[in-house]
């Protein structure tokens, strides 16, 4: 080990960029196409490495590599992640002058100079994660359909669906302290639940289902604690202060790296689109299921200014609450029973929105009671389209026209 650390070190210094110590006993670097950590004393680490994965204790690195670009998968670094998981190691480490048998291997499609690094600190306790992330094409929901079924190490295709190789979360996470083993595979869920936090404030629509999605279909983690300092913790759940800085940095990053790499801020988010495309609708299709309900020439008005109508805070306001209201009738928490009361209630709000005559709420709930739309996904889209619809009629309808002219 004391060989092959002076070795790395002397490369550092010549090819890599250091970005930070942490605690005396962490360096992590950015060179090219990877980012990594290099102990400077003995840690625990917990991986999801296909080469070295498990609970190990003879690792000096652990490192997060771009294997492709996020559109392009036929490099033959990216094939030999799946394949071969050993011979990608080597001929990674390989290339960054690291010796494969001391490494710990993330690997990912993500920019490495979009890393997001997040630090916090309590009394001798502190917390660093990095994490690079992307979502766009990958994210899904715990429990979607499955694309294939491993057998022997043979990989059958049992569905029709276009699944995206890229879209990866990836968190490396260090510790400064000694963690018991359970406590190890504790602070995966811990790390695990933060990230999926920060995908839920995103509203990030799962590419699978109809569902919100809570990471993407190649996650990947890291964990390393400081080994031989004074006891053991033994715990990295919610209720320890482990496990909120754990919380805190990893959803941190995770936010940071989706931001930079994906350009995925809450900004962008504030779309009544965005909450509604996870129930089989784009852009597109909404545009013409709304124009069905308008005139020539409003439907011309309305296309040339969707963006500003769609992303209006009142609109999005209303839009996500009968979303929200329809996993509530997915998950059983409110009887389908009740849907063709709450679709008019919650469509008039919408209406309301757009027009801004929020006195005309009646009056929209019984016109939008009156198409009785059903409880599917379709029956939703079909309600938000025609209340959109409305909306826009009455706010530029001719009595507003006669009124301001009649001001004048």
């Amino acid at each position: 080990m004391r060989k092959s650390l002076r070795t790395f070190a002397k490369r550092l210094k010549e090819t890599s960029m250091l970005l930070a110590t942490y605690y005396d006993g962490v360096e992590i670097y950015r060179e090219e196409k990877i980012v990594y950590a290099r102990f400077l004393v003995p840690h625990r680490v917990i991986s999801t490495c296909r080469a070295a994965g498990g609970l190990r204790e003879d690792l000096n690195y652990l490192y997060n590599h771009q294997s492709c670009e996020p559109c392009g998968h036929d490099r033959l670094s990216h094939r030999l992640a799946s394949t071969d998981p050993l011979a990608y190691r080597k001929a990674v480490c390989s290339r960054y002058g690291l010796p494969d048998q001391e490494c710990a291997t993330l690997g990912t499609a993500a920019n490495m100079r979009y890393a997001a690094i997040e630090y916090a600190k309590s009394r001798e306790l502190e917390v660093v994660a990095v994490c690079t992330g992307g979502v766009e094409t990958n994210a899904g929901r715990a429990g979607d359909p499955a694309g294939f079924y491993e057998t022997d190490g043979v990989f059958e295709k049992i569905d029709e669906q276009e699944r995206a190789e890229h879209g990866t979360i990836n968190t490396m996470l260090f510790i400064s302290l000694e963690l018991t083993l359970n406590a190890m595979v504790r602070a995966v869920m811990t790390a695990t639940e933060a990230k999926t936090a920060a995908l839920q404030e995103l509203a990030v629509n799962s590419r699978y289902s109809d569902g919100l999605a809570t990471g993407t279909g190649t996650d990947q983690i890291g964990i390393a604690s400081r080994l031989q300092t004074r006891t053991a913790l033994t715990s990295a759940g919610k209720h320890s202060v482990l496990g909120e800085l754990i919380g805190k940095t990893v959803h941190g990053a995770v936010r940071t790296t989706l931001g930079l790499q994906n350009g995925l801020t809450p900004e962008r988010q504030r779309s009544a689109v965005i909450h509604l495309e996870r129930f089989g609708m784009t852009g597109a299709s909404f545009l013409q299921k709304v124009e069905a309900h308008l005139s020539k020439a409003e439907a011309v008005l309305f296309r040339n200014n969707f963006e500003c109508i769609e992303r209006d805070p009142l609109v999005v306001a209303a839009v996500a609450a009968i979303a929200h209201i329809r996993d509530k009738i997915f998950w059983e928490i409110l009887p389908s029973s009740c849907v063709p009361e709450i679709w008019a209630t919650y469509g008039a709000q919408i209406a309301a929105a757009v027009s801004g005559n929020y006195s005309r709420i009646d009056a929209y709930r019984a016109k939008l009671a009156d198409g009785r739309y059903a409880c599917a996904n379709d029956g939703l889209i079909d309600l938000a389209a025609h209340a959109v619809a409305i909306g826009f009629q009455e706010k530029w309808s001719e009595p507003g026209a006669e009124e301001l002219a009649h001001e004048d």
